[in-house]
């Protein structure tokens, strides 16, 4: 598939063309998806108290909130590679928030539990935003295009441990109890995200060409068959799998933090709920501008030195992050303990960012695919790293050894190799798509 009219740039007030609107959709959708899949985690000091949880399974409850995040991860490039991100986001959009307004059904630890799993799916909008953007925006640009729509969905994890408490308290202070407050704190996400769905599928296609279904009708992309053996070349890649235990070191981190931040600063220096949301809420609230910064830095390496510029770039990131959690894990100042939890941000985004700048240059015949499987990683990372949480060693304890890891895994980048082919290969789309945007500039002088 060889698409004609990719952006060079990114024009934040357009919101007419094709490809930006696609960026505004796509990161908006994300940004609600994350209320809807993590709205939960600053409530839990009050369904804690509801109904009756341990530790233990309010570890089980963090792993079931990502666990199955990783196989619907997965599914999901396979599946836009097959109907397009346009009906796959809308589909998943509107089913997710059946569940989402539904969560307020359970009355026990176990339909709890299932619903916070079910919700997990909705943790795949991240690879249908990456794989939009991904086909809307040239390569010049496509790191900054893939970081800004990912990082600023990303915001809504942040905003969703600010805003939920302050909902909640929003419901009891008008007569609701805590018992019906969190419930009916969770349907407003629901709705939105139902309203969402029906936006998306009316105001985007699935490239600046057209949709999958036009372009195959035209013969300008293969058969939606080809998706199956995209997805096994994919499997076959050792630089996918390397990516998938990198992404587990950056994203898999922030989904766990983002897990546990409110409890932690509840528990260990006794912050209230809303405070402890606050206090939360800045970690997240890096994405404003932190996972972009890596994506514009990644693009900055590669017109340099090429995709092994973005590569080193990202091992840098990686390494920096986890020096920085492992200081984070030793403060006991709430001062010093929040301003490392933002340093850790800072690095831990960046490497998101950077990660998803490399991701569209493994094969661009299986984007979907590569983009599935690495996101997916994402979510195996924070699943592992839930079960130092459950257990017996202290969160402090816990968050060091995290950091440690996180460390070791920067040396995965040396798997990520790119042959002179796929150098060449990049340098001459951006030179195309520049080409064409001049043409088209001198056409409309004239």
């Amino acid at each position: 598939m060889n698409l004609r009219n990719k952006a060079t740039s990114i024009r934040l007030a357009d919101f007419s063309s094709v490809p930006m609107r696609a960026f505004h959709m796509s990161w908006f959708a994300f940004f609600i998806c994350f209320f809807g899949w993590f709205g939960l985690a600053p409530l839990m000091p009050v369904v804690r108290q509801e109904l009756h949880l341990t530790k233990a399974q309010i570890g089980n409850l963090t792993i079931a909130s990502v666990a199955m995040t990783v196989i619907v991860r997965a599914l999901m490039g396979f599946l836009c590679d097959r109907i397009g991100p346009r009906r796959a986001y809308a589909w998943l959009l509107v089913l997710g928030s059946l569940l989402v307004m539904g969560v307020g059904l359970s009355h026990d630890y176990k339909t709890f539990l299932l619903f916070r799993l079910a919700i997990g799916a909705i943790g795949a909008s991240f690879v249908i935003t990456q794989y939009h953007t991904s086909l809307m925006f040239a390569p010049n640009i496509v790191g900054t295009a893939n970081a800004a729509s990912a990082g600023w969905g990303n915001l809504g994890g942040g905003v969703t441990q600010m805003a939920m408490p302050l909902l909640f308290a929003a419901f009891v202070s008008l007569g609701a109890s805590q018992w019906l407050g969190w419930r009916m704190a969770m349907v407003v996400p629901g709705v939105v995200m139902l309203i969402t769905g029906i936006a998306y599928y009316r105001l985007t296609r699935d490239t600046a060409d057209g949709d999958f279904r036009e372009l195959r009708a035209r013969g300008e992309m293969t058969g939606a068959s080809a998706a199956k053996g995209a997805f096994a070349a994919a499997c076959r890649d050792p630089r996918v799998w390397a990516l998938f235990v990198i992404y587990g070191a950056c994203f898999g981190m922030e989904l766990t933090i983002d897990n546990i931040a409110a409890l932690y600063f509840t528990d260990n220096f006794h912050l209230g709920l809303t405070a402890a949301g606050l206090v939360a809420s800045s970690f997240g609230m890096m994405n404003l501008f932190a996972r972009a910064l890596g994506g514009a830095v990644s693009d900055q390496c590669h017109k340099r030195r090429g995709l092994r510029g973005r590569v080193r770039f990202l091992g840098a990131a990686l390494l920096c992050e986890g020096f920085a959690l492992t200081i984070f894990s030793q403060m006991r100042w709430l001062p010093l303990a929040i301003g490392t939890m933002m340093l850790t941000g800072l690095f831990l985004k960046m490497a998101n960012g950077a990660t998803y700048a490399v991701v569209p240059f493994v094969n661009k015949k299986a984007l979907g695919a590569v983009a599935g499987i690495v996101g997916a990683g994402g979510n195996v990372g924070s699943v592992l790293a839930s079960f130092l949480f459950k257990g017996s060693i202290p969160w402090t304890q816990a968050l060091f050894v995290l950091g440690v890891i996180v460390a070791f895994v920067s040396v995965f980048t040396l798997v990520v190799r790119f042959s002179e082919a796929e150098e060449q290969s990049a340098k001459r789309e951006i030179a195309e798509r520049f080409s064409a945007r001049m043409a088209m500039a001198g056409a409309m002088g004239d």
